[in-house]
């Protein structure tokens, strides 16, 4: 990684950045990592780390800071890096898969800023309490009684306990019960409501069923109008026949007269025809008598005007004959007898048309009668058919055959008129009612939602107890076999890097971090010297880290002893060289202290100036 003022600094940045990548997050600094170690004025922002594991297995890291992810080479330089898994925000996770250590832990112990160790008196306290986390939980930034009272404090704060009065809990609880009060008192008004609810339903069927009722009401009275018309269309037909009926019969009157008055003219005419025989045979009669006369009174009488004049009586006599003769045949009238004989004709070819006109009426009237029964019924049969689902039997033959249908309707109209005034009566009662229900189901909702609080405050609580009990648990089983593991090792080193000065470290509830003095006496830590402190905390933090994780990583110190004497630079160094003298340490310094004393002690190391 190339910057224009290169430094140790820098390299440790590398080689961590290499690692895990850069951020460019600030984290509460004035600028990110990035910003800080990008190069000025230049494109190339990269490097490239080579490491080996426990496995010999040796791996090459290049990664342009300027990218999220690393190319990763195997020892063949075949790419690798999708053999390992890719977070969307850490980027490629490679090195954590191969060591199990996150960048937070391994910035935490095998990598020991100067910041780390370079402790004035005003962060002695802070030190040990952390050396005291460390030894008694396994962590240097948890305090077992500090989480407890906090743990403690949350449950008061968040939740609550039987004798706090206005806490969550307790006002939840309060508030729960006011609303189970005022529940109870308006859930009447939801019976009331129910109630209601199944008036308006038994109403409502019940008018629906008098309005299909009335429909059906309605139909029987089309019916009934339909079937009155058509049987006052029969009645006038049957009007009509009976007025054929009577014409007819003053018709057939009519010609019986016509046939008295042409008997009576016949006898007449026969009379006169008896008369004009008679009067002819007289005629003859008297005509012959009345020539024999004249011829005898020719003979016998020679009087010439005596002869004369009765020769006159025969012209005379037929005259008078003929004028008698002509008075009785006016007597005999042959025209009116023709004439009573048309009229006659003519009455009984009127009667025989009134006849075939009431034959015709009938045929009517009786297709009439059919068509109407067959439309009745097929009306009826499609009313019982279509009606049956929706009105009973029974009270369909009742309204077919009501004699009144026009009563049966204005019954049930007033029927479903009353029962629409109790509709509405229920829907005004529904309305008043309406609020209080609205109230209770916002009473309800709010009920629901203090006990869903309530209940995540009491799984609040069971979660606080729970990790109450955990880290109680936790704490026990850390005292009985992480701490006396660590207060072991603690002694250990401590007795090796303060050559003897410090034998034995343990660690109390009471008193915190104590440690044995040469003399057999203990003290608490805090009665220490800056430096002693220092130490222990160092050698603490190395002493946890055969325990992180299976590789043996490298141990990068940057200006880790800037304030250790000559004598404790000495113990730790050749601490480092005999006690882990498995791993690769690194140490970054801007003194030459460290490697004149590696070259007195004749320690081998790899000398590198920036």
């Amino acid at each position: 990684m190339e910057r224009t003022n290169p430094g140790k600094s820098t390299l440790l940045s590398f080689i961590k950045n290499s690692l895990y990548g850069i951020s460019k997050n600030k984290k509460g600094k004035e600028i990110s990592d990035f910003e800080k170690y990008a190069p000025w004025g230049e494109n190339d922002f990269s490097g490239k780390l080579k490491y080996q594991l426990d496995d010999k297995n040796t791996y090459e890291i290049f990664r342009d800071f300027r990218r999220k992810n690393p190319q990763i080479f195997d020892e063949k330089k075949s790419d690798i890096s999708k053999q390992f898994n890719i977070d969307k925000t850490k980027g490629n996770e490679f090195f954590y898969e191969q060591t199990k250590i996150d960048e937070e832990l391994f910035n935490s112990t095998f990598l020991i800023n100067q910041q780390e160790v370079k402790l004035n008196n005003s962060n002695q306290t802070m030190l040990i309490q952390k050396i005291s986390n460390l030894v008694g939980t396994g962590e240097d930034n948890v305090s077992f009684k500090l989480a407890m009272n906090r743990l403690n404090r949350k449950q008061l704060d968040e939740v609550g306990t039987e004798r706090s009065r206005e806490k969550p809990i307790n006002i939840l609880t309060r508030e729960i019960e006011e609303l189970q009060n005022e529940k109870e008192e308006l859930e009447e008004y939801k019976d009331l409501k129910y109630e209601i609810e199944e008036n308006k339903n038994t109403i409502q069927k019940r008018i629906n069923d008098l309005e299909n009722k009335l429909e059906l009401a309605n139909k029987i009275k089309k019916i009934n109008d339909e079937k009155i018309i058509e049987d006052e269309k029969m009645r006038i037909q049957e009007n009509m026949q009976e007025e054929n009926e009577q014409k007819i019969y003053n018709l057939q009157e009519q010609k019986e007269e016509k046939e008295n008055e042409e008997k009576r003219v016949s006898e007449k005419n026969k009379k006169i025809r008896k008369q004009q025989k008679s009067l002819n045979l007289k005629m003859i009669l008297g005509t012959i008598i009345l020539i024999i006369l004249n011829i005898l009174q020719f003979i016998f009488i020679k009087n010439k005007i005596i002869n004369y004049i009765f020769l006159l009586t025969v012209p005379a006599f037929l005259i008078f004959s003929i004028i008698l003769k002509n008075k009785i045949k006016n007597k005999f009238n042959k025209n009116e007898l023709e004439n009573l004989k048309t009229e006659k004709n003519k009455i009984e070819n009127e009667i025989d048309i009134i006849k075939n006109n009431n034959s015709k009426i009938e045929n009517e009237i009786s297709k009439m009668k059919t068509e109407s029964q067959e439309k009745v019924k097929s009306q009826i049969d499609r009313i019982k058919s279509n009606e049956q689902t929706q009105t009973s039997q029974a009270e369909i033959e009742n309204l077919l055959y009501s004699k009144n249908i026009n009563s049966e309707i204005e019954n049930i109209q007033n029927l479903i008129s009353k029962n629409k005034i109790k509709m509405h009566e229920l829907k005004l009662d529904k309305e008043n009612i309406e609020p209080k229900l609205d109230n209770l189901s916002k009473l309800e909702e709010k009920l629901a939602n203090d006990q869903e609080k309530l209940s995540n405050i009491q799984d609040k609580e069971k979660s606080i107890e729970l990790a109450k009990e955990t880290l109680s648990d936790a704490y026990t089983e850390m005292k009985e076999q992480v701490t006396p593991k660590f207060t072991k090792k603690l002694s250990e080193k401590i007795e090796t890097i303060t050559n003897g000065k410090y034998k034995k470290a343990m660690y109390s509830e009471e008193e915190g971090l104590i440690v044995e003095l040469e003399n057999g006496n203990y003290v608490t830590a805090n009665k220490l010297s800056i430096g002693t402190i220092d130490q222990l905390y160092l050698s603490l933090r190395l002493s946890m880290i055969d325990d992180l994780t299976k590789e043996k990583l490298p141990i990068i110190m940057d200006e880790s002893f800037a304030y250790y004497d000559n004598d404790r630079l000495k113990n730790i160094l050749k601490y480092l060289s005999e006690s882990l003298k498995d791993r690769q340490s690194i140490i970054f310094t801007c003194t030459n202290r460290e490697k004149d004393i590696l070259e007195n002690e004749e320690i081998k190391f790899n000398y590198i100036e920036i």
